[in-house]
């Protein structure tokens, strides 16, 4: 595998009243990854890309990280230090971000 962790970030827009993941702050988040990825090292590890929808509107803005398919919600500009410092630096993902859906493990 290249990267050791894969991040798709929803940019998707729909048109309104539908919640969008990118008309709130997608494209900033994908920006805003991409450089503290960059800033602390981790970019021949960790890649952080644009996504189309994710199917979880109405948690956005959402993002998943891969291999280990954490899901995130409700994620915010200054929620992005914190994702990078503790789920790509110490393998600890960020709970109180953290989505489960019904049905799944």
């Amino acid at each position: 595998m290249k990267f050791k962790k894969h991040v798709f970030i929803c940019t998707n827009d729909k048109p309104a009243p539908k919640k969008s993941c990118g008309s709130i702050h997608g494209n900033e988040l994908v920006e805003a990854f991409k450089a503290s990825i960059k800033e602390k090292g981790l970019q021949f590890d960790v890649r952080a890309q644009k996504a189309g929808c994710l199917d979880a509107c109405a948690f956005g803005p959402s993002m998943v990280v891969y291999p280990e398919a954490v899901w995130y919600g409700n994620v915010q500009l200054a929620d992005v230090e914190e994702i990078v410092e503790s789920h790509f630096v110490k393998d600890e993902p960020v709970d109180r971000l953290t989505l489960t859906f019904p049905g799944k493990a």
